[in-house]
């Protein structure tokens, strides 16, 4: 058996989908902000022992992911941003996979509830070349990662 057959190499981060339904979204260049944290809550009760608190778990905190992508005709971020904006509570569920080499799901991160919270343009240049970059900020009640197969 070869050396490289026993390879475990990490997988690449530019393979990966983006999907929050029926009629969601494009293509997205970049993915930030799956971040999960949280707060330990500090207690102590008179019939301790020992001079120190104990370490308790505390709310979960999830950061805004932010998707950024190229602007095309498509406008079903801008469309959803604006039922939002008018009052309508357009939350959805949401999942973004990574992919191997093969375009097989590796690893999926289930996004609850989330809804659109900011569009940005990066903006124009005319002595530029770059692509014209949209970036969405969504807002969310939680996130988990999983396995796939």
């Amino acid at each position: 058996m070869a050396a490289t057959d026993n390879r475990n190499d990490p997988f690449r981060s530019f393979n990966f989908v983006v999907d929050f339904g029926d009629d969601t979204i494009a293509g997205f260049t970049e993915v930030t902000g799956l971040t999960v944290d949280g707060d330990a809550t500090d207690y102590r009760e008179g019939t301790d022992k020992f001079n120190s608190v104990r370490k308790l778990l505390g709310l979960r905190k999830y950061t805004n992911i932010q998707l950024k992508r190229g602007y095309t005709r498509n406008d079903k971020m801008w469309r959803w941003f604006a039922a939002t904006a008018s009052g309508n509570n357009d939350r959805r569920d949401g999942i973004i996979t990574l992919q191997d080499e093969q375009h097989r799901p590796v690893l999926r991160w289930r996004v609850k509830a989330a809804w659109l919270n900011k569009l940005e343009t990066s903006g124009f240049k005319a002595s530029a070349s770059e692509v014209l970059i949209e970036t969405v900020e969504l807002v969310h009640e939680g996130v988990l990662m999983e396995a796939v197969g």
